[in-house]
């Protein structure tokens, strides 16, 4: 099973490198025309950056985390209640500890998210950092 996630995570990842080539020429003028956007995130990125909070890249990768992680983010997707935003959520789980980053339209989108998390078997406790989106 995780041979197969692993092979299909090297073939995404690949496809959206290889998409994504063309889309750089264009980013540093878009960064220019958003600076004073309200979707400018600048400091939430720079926040990431330097190892003050969790990221995907700190998954532990044993199989009952990832199955964890899966398992939210199956029941999330599934769920027709929840914004495209709410769906894409940041989803981190080391040793049964799941944290949950990212935006999301209403509060209660980000405690449906947390009682997903909960509910999900081998989440032994879940941190929700989710961000309610401005208006």
């Amino acid at each position: 099973m995780s041979r197969r996630l692993l092979l299909t995570m090297f073939t995404l990842t690949g496809s959206l490198i290889m998409m994504t080539g063309n889309a750089q020429a264009e980013q540093s003028a878009a960064l220019f025309l958003a600076a004073d956007s309200p979707a400018e995130n600048t400091e939430r990125n720079v926040r990431d950056k330097y190892d003050t909070t969790l990221t995907p890249e700190d998954q532990i990768e044993t199989e009952s985390d990832v199955n964890v992680t899966a398992n939210i983010r199956k029941a999330a997707v599934a769920d027709e209640s929840l914004s495209v935003n709410a769906k894409n959520i940041k989803i981190i789980t080391r040793k049964g500890v799941v944290t949950l980053r990212g935006p999301v339209e209403s509060q209660t989108e980000s405690m449906k998210l947390q009682q997903i998390a909960k509910q999900t078997p081998g989440a032994v406790q879940v941190d929700n950092q989710l961000e309610i989106k401005a208006p």
